[in-house]
């Protein structure tokens, strides 16, 4: 039996509406509503809580689930380098914000017909590929870094 019918079925046999759990979990009537259609699937804090009002055991919840045991599985992990991966996403961001000011004062000097320079004392290749470098290299650290975890 998979997990939301399991949900379903023991809040049933309690008497128990979708909105008594919701309050006894302190969560909405609509997260019970979409655990039980499979939509979505709870924290491990709320299973642990499920487990103690239902008197069931963890593993009686997810082992008969093997996509909700994945996400506790994955949601368990902590990144082996989060400071890396901040680093590198910051990276990338710093690119993005580099390029749209770069648009930005383009636009404005092709349409409005301004004169602003950008960064006048640097190289131009400097000047032209600096954003893009940065985010190139953001990008490529931030998503090797991703799926890395702690042992």
């Amino acid at each position: 039996m998979i997990f939301s019918e399991r949900l379903k079925r023991e809040r049933e046999k309690r008497g128990w509406s979708q909105a008594d759990l919701a309050d006894k979990l302190h969560v909405s009537r609509q997260s019970v509503s979409k655990w039980e259609t499979g939509k979505n699937y709870p924290s491990i804090e709320i299973i642990i809580e499920l487990s103690d009002l239902f008197g069931i055991t963890i593993d009686e919840l997810l082992r008969s689930d093997k996509e909700l045991t994945e996400k506790v599985i994955n949601d368990s992990k902590q990144l082996a380098y989060p400071k890396w991966k901040t680093f590198f996403d910051t990276v990338f961001m710093l690119g993005v914000f580099l390029l749209i000011i770069k648009l930005s004062i383009l636009g404005f000097n092709y349409f409005v017909g301004t004169k602003i320079t950008i960064l006048e004392g640097l190289p131009k290749f400097v000047v032209n590929f600096l954003p893009f470098v940065l985010m190139v290299v953001g990008g490529i650290g931030s998503d090797s870094l991703k799926n890395k975890y702690k042992d």
